[in-house]
């Protein structure tokens, strides 16, 4: 029996692997954020330093990642990380919080006597499983069942007919289905229609362009206060604009008494707020408002709202890490960052809120043709988010920017820390 209290022994065995880190929203039926997918690839950069004699390599990446802070990454969603037999062998669950995390297995390649029976000890301590690369004719698969709580269904494997045959069979075993590599919004439909619970894929990301569509009346605040504060107006002019939107003061005072901002003191007046904040810091927190609707106060935890804060915010630290001496440039990667998705928020073409928005040539050539330095770092940022499709570009943009994978990973759980605060206490 192995004890899954203490993590002592592992910890002294497990040295630094570089890696690379990945997380892939996934959304309930009313496409809130339920959790996230944790992707970890091992960084091809010389040899692993690493005691493989007790962790194997998935294992020592996961025990790493623990050490570093699985909070700081999730927050308060639920996390999905992949184990191979040899992790579910090893003694690396002292180290993961198994109230916040369910333990993907593939079905795709037999798994042995030991490692059922390893699967049933887990389950026993607490831990969930997730079932995914389904071959509903595996032999295994009655065994496998009773200890499994989800099932991925993935549309690039599976075909729509497929789903309408597996799905209720899934559902009758009580099994919560998830469908994954969701790429459209017709895709989503089809699974929401056959019962899917969860969905994992990056249709919420795409844009859909609307002709015509119009902004909501609280976005149209936003953007007029913006131009207010971007016009270099008076202080007193702000304050009016601000008082205007009940909704809008209310939201600017949580904002500034929430930890990201780390005010020394509480704010409670709106002329605080203003002198507080600033400009440049005011202009920040007006973009982030843009993706929160105040009618959507209950489902804040809107996918959009957390990639476009984490990008935002992603992009400033490497800004800042890159080039410290230059402070705007960290503000125009934030920027960069957090209007990339605009054009998915508003339905309408990027060059059209440019048009509305206007920005500097270094800001419009990373948004429209993902160049110059910040469309490097917007870039980079994105093949992060599609580890799955995109990892072999990753190190090459490491490379061109002279950033370890240790380092990306540290800044990469900062932003996910920060984006969390953020949502999590301001909106």
């Amino acid at each position: 029996m192995i004890d899954l209290s203490s993590n002592d022994a592992a910890s002294q065995s497990l040295k630094v692997r570089e890696f690379y880190l990945g997380r892939q929203p996934i959304l309930d039926r009313n496409q809130a954020l339920f959790g996230y997918e944790l992707l970890f690839r091992n960084a091809p950069v010389g040899p692993a330093n690493i005691n493989t004699s007790q962790l194997s390599a998935t294992a020592a990446v996961l025990a790493h990642a623990a050490q570093l802070g699985m909070e700081r990454t999730i927050g308060d969603a639920i996390g999905f990380v992949n184990v191979d037999a040899d992790a579910i062998l090893s003694d690396i669950f002292g180290f993961l919080p198994r109230e916040k995390l369910v333990l993907e297995v593939s079905a795709a390649n037999s798994l042995a006597p030991a490692v059922l029976s390893r699967m049933s000890e887990l389950v026993s301590h607490g831990f969930r499983f997730s079932l995914d690369d389904i071959n509903p004719d595996s032999p295994q698969l009655p065994a496998l069942m009773p200890m499994v709580e989800y099932v991925k269904l993935s549309m690039r494997d599976i075909s729509l007919d497929g789903m309408v045959k597996l799905a209720p069979r899934f559902k009758q075993d009580g099994k919560k289905l998830m469908a994954c590599k969701v790429e459209n919004r017709d895709e989503f439909k089809n699974c929401l229609d056959l019962g899917c619970d969860y969905f994992q894929g990056y249709y919420f990301a795409k844009p859909v362009i609307m002709s015509g569509k119009k902004l909501s009346p609280s976005q149209l605040a936003v953007m007029e206060l913006m131009t207010l504060v971007t016009s270099d107006a008076d202080n007193i002019e702000i304050e009016r604009a601000i008082k205007k939107d009940v909704s809008l003061a209310l939201n600017l005072l949580r904002l500034v008494n929430t930890p990201a901002v780390g005010a020394r003191q509480r704010i409670d007046s709106l002329s605080q707020a203003v002198h507080i904040l600033g400009r440049r810091q005011l202009q920040r927190w007006l973009q982030i408002m843009l993706y929160a609707e105040p009618g959507k106060r209950g489902h804040s935890m809107t996918p959009l709202l957390m990639l476009a804060t984490t990008r935002g915010r992603l992009l400033e630290l490497l800004a800042t890490k890159l080039r410290p001496a230059h402070r705007h440039v960290a503000d125009i990667a934030f920027t960069v960052g957090i209007m990339s998705l605009m054009d998915t928020l508003f339905g309408i073409p990027m060059m059209e809120i440019l048009a509305q928005i206007p920005m500097g040539d270094e800001v419009s050539e990373a948004l429209v043709f993902r160049g110059g330095f910040f469309g490097d770092l917007l870039k980079l940022a994105e093949c992060i988010e599609r580890l799955e499709d995109m990892d072999t570009r990753i190190l090459p943009a490491l490379a061109d920017l002279a950033i370890s994978t240790e380092e990306l990973v540290e800044l990469e759980m900062s932003a996910f820390e920060w984006s969390d605060n953020v949502v999590r206490y301001a909106l």
